[in-house]
């Protein structure tokens, strides 16, 4: 189900004005559901990516959809930009440099495959958001990360490394993989 846009950009106002507002220490004021679109109001898993410069300043996000999408929106902008651990929380000079990105995630559909060799047939390159699980070890890439790593096997030794497991851990057969798409917009599109 794709958004409307003004539904994304509503989202993306609500996304650049929650961090504005927690950067300069403000109230975050409440989300009155009744006064969103519908297509909000429903539970929705996203991710905000945070960029400066065209370089990553943060990306956090959900996998499940366990709360309405404006919510998801709103929680995952204050994460991106204070608590991803590889970045230091935004800081109000930075504020017009950041650049607002976000995903919207489909259900994340399990992908059957039978060896290494099976799994890379099956991955779309640049379609396929990828989550593996091992263990209490998980971690996901947003089908954007194609971009950067456009070798599957690359692709899923990166993935491997970040959910804490051997960059081979793929070449076993013991790892759950889940795929799944985004809708995907961003500041200053139409």
């Amino acid at each position: 189900m794709a958004l409307s846009s003004e539904e994304r950009q509503m989202l993306l106002q609500l996304a650049r004005e929650t961090i504005t507002r927690a950067v300069h220490r403000q109230e975050i004021p409440a989300v009155n559901l009744t006064t969103v679109p519908e297509a909000l109001q429903r539970n929705g898993a996203c991710f905000v990516t945070l960029t400066k410069g065209g370089e990553l300043r943060g990306c956090i996000g959900s996998l499940e959809a366990r709360r309405p999408l404006v919510l998801d929106v709103r929680e995952n902008a204050l994460a991106a930009a204070f608590h991803d651990p590889r970045f230091p929380p935004v800081r109000p000079e930075e504020l017009d440099e950041l650049h607002i990105e976000i995903s919207v995630l489909s259900t994340p559909q399990p992908l059957s495959y039978d060896g290494p060799a099976d799994l890379i047939a099956k991955l779309r390159p640049g379609i396929d958001g990828v989550v593996i699980e091992r263990g209490w070890h998980r971690a996901t890439f947003l089908p954007q990360v194609w971009e950067k790593l456009p070798d599957p096997h690359m692709f899923l030794e990166h993935l491997c490394v970040k959910a804490g497991l051997s960059p081979d851990a793929y070449r076993k057969s013991d790892l759950d993989v889940y795929t799944y798409q985004v809708e995907k917009f961003e500041e200053g599109e139409e």
